[in-house]
């Protein structure tokens, strides 16, 4: 498709359709190191071990509870609108 050759309109209901799209879900990969990696979180994967693995799996709960507790002071990602930039 040649982009140049599109409308404006046209080009907008790409990239709309383009965002519409569902996220990828979760992947797991076990690592050359032997560790798990967990790609989709971010721009780079989490890796840890499966002991360390089973730790945070172990303290879900205690996790939860310290996201409800802080959750007016942690940050949304990416949309959170304290990191909008500036126009």
């Amino acid at each position: 498709m040649n982009l140049s050759a599109m409308t404006r309109e046209q080009l907008e209901a790409m990239v709309l359709s383009m965002k519409a799209k569902p996220q990828r879900g979760l992947i797991l990969k076990v690592a050359k190191g032997g560790g798990i990696s967990l790609y989709g979180m971010g721009r780079f994967p989490t890796t840890l071990y499966k002991e360390q693995w089973l730790r945070v799996l172990d303290n879900q709960q205690e996790i939860r509870d310290f996201i409800d507790t802080n959750d007016a002071l942690l940050s949304q990602g990416k949309d959170d609108p304290r990191f909008a930039k500036a126009e």
